[in-house]
């Protein structure tokens, strides 16, 4: 499997998720089933039945994250000496050159990314047209609704 790219703040968060998930969750639903199990016949218990799919779903997600914590590249951005060239985990701030909107993005990755909150994937065509670029260079990013021009304004490593 490829190196994932996470920030550090992502890792936490998985990290907190993985051990919400084996500490608090996991063992719930071990409750779950075994309270269901007193209730005699299997077959037809339908209590039983939804806490082992709950039980599925749970492992299939603790493996899940296992697997990209243990494959996952953590860059630190704040580490790096500021160049003022976009790059993963880096903070922009654009402008579009059409309607005079301002906006900043940080560049996370894919998990990480919450677009109501700015968090752009680094997969993203906005990101994609970003990275390796620097502050002052205008970029025409193609989006579903036409080619827009931005005009990078900043670029931080918070």
């Amino acid at each position: 499997m490829n190196q994932i790219p996470m920030t550090l703040r992502g890792a936490e968060k998985l990290r907190e998720e993985l051990e919400n998930l084996k500490s608090v969750r996991r063992p719930e639903i071990i409750r779950s089933i075994a309270e269901a199990r007193e209730h005699g016949d299997l077959k037809e218990n339908a209590e039983y039945h939804a806490a082992r799919e709950q039980q599925g779903f749970c492992e299939s997600r603790i493996q899940e994250i296992e697997a990209k914590l243990s494959n996952a590249q953590v860059i630190d951005v704040t580490k790096l000496a500021p160049s003022g060239r976009v790059i993963f985990g880096a903070t922009v701030s654009v402008k579009n050159l059409d309607s005079e909107e301002k906006q900043t993005y940080r560049i996370v990755g894919d998990d990480e990314a919450d677009f109501k909150q700015n968090l752009i994937s680094i997969n993203s065509p906005i990101a994609r047209g970003l990275v390796g670029k620097e502050e002052g260079d205008i970029v025409v990013i193609k989006t579903p609704g036409g080619e827009v021009e931005y005009e990078i304004l900043k670029v931080e490593y918070l």
